[in-house]
């Protein structure tokens, strides 16, 4: 195990930019590394274009253990995104034959015509490892420490599934909540400062909520991989709440 494992999310889209894609993939990869400790430090939406892809791409996995991108390597004519990891590193590009050969089977299985455009989702960067697509049949490929997936959610979930055993595990961060209702952000804002100071790599949030004038309050979240360490600051997240004349409720991890 290795104490600090990180991951970057590089999303590609047009689509995403524009508002007309709702991401939910961020969610459903930062939900799949928790349990290796690998924390998501960064996202980024980059447009389909070539240089703003590779540009990306080499700046998150110069950062981070791992970079995860999403879209852009399907059959249509923006999707770019294996040409561009294929010039981030510096690699030639060409049509995979095993893949090829799985896809026409896939395709002659279906009655569908296996057109050039479709037979573009064969091409992989030289060098990079498949990872099985167990969806819809296109797999994506790691090329170094970049895991280069599709863009659709349910193909992105069936593509995690060949990444688990490629990953080096960190630790696992944990964490603690503490709620109240009625509670207001800007009172506890120099309590929690100065216990966010105290605890330094802990990080500490508060998370207001407005359901109704019935209902509302604020969350307060700490994160680390210390579990003696967050059951202190649990203790004095309690006490920060009381004082406010507010009775707290602890809640297992985030909620």
């Amino acid at each position: 195990m290795t104490a600090h494992v990180t991951a970057a999310i590089c999303l590609i889209g047009d689509e995403l930019l524009s508002g007309r894609t709702r991401d939910i993939n961020t969610q459903t990869i930062a939900g799949f590394l928790a349990p290796y400790g690998i924390q998501v430090r960064e996202v980024r939406i980059v447009p389909d274009e070539t240089d703003r892809i590779v540009e990306a791409v080499n700046a998150l996995r110069a950062a981070y253990t791992y970079v995860f991108t999403t879209g852009g390597i399907g059959p249509t004519h923006d999707d770019i995104t294996a040409d561009a990891i294929a010039a981030a590193f510096e690699v030639e590009i060409g049509e995979h034959p095993e893949v090829a050969k799985m896809l026409a089977a896939r395709y002659a299985e279906m009655d569908t015509e296996f057109t050039p455009a479709r037979r573009r989702m064969a091409r992989i960067p030289d060098g990079a490892s498949l990872i099985d697509n167990p969806v819809s049949g296109a797999p994506g490929f790691q090329t170094g420490n970049v895991f280069t997936l599709a863009g659709v959610p349910k193909i992105v979930e069936g593509m995690l599934g060949d990444i688990g055993h490629r990953l080096k595990t960190g630790a696992v961060v944990k964490s603690v909540t503490v709620r109240g209702v009625d509670l207001r952000e800007g009172d506890l804002a120099e309590a929690l400062g100065a216990l966010s100071d105290k605890y330094e790599g802990v990080s500490i949030g508060s998370y207001p909520w407005f359901k109704t004038v019935n209902d509302h309050g604020v969350a307060l979240i700490a994160r680390g991989t210390d579990e003696a360490q967050l059951a202190e600051i649990q203790e004095a997240l309690v006490v920060l709440v009381k004082d406010q004349g507010v009775d707290p409720e602890i809640l297992d991890g985030e909620q």
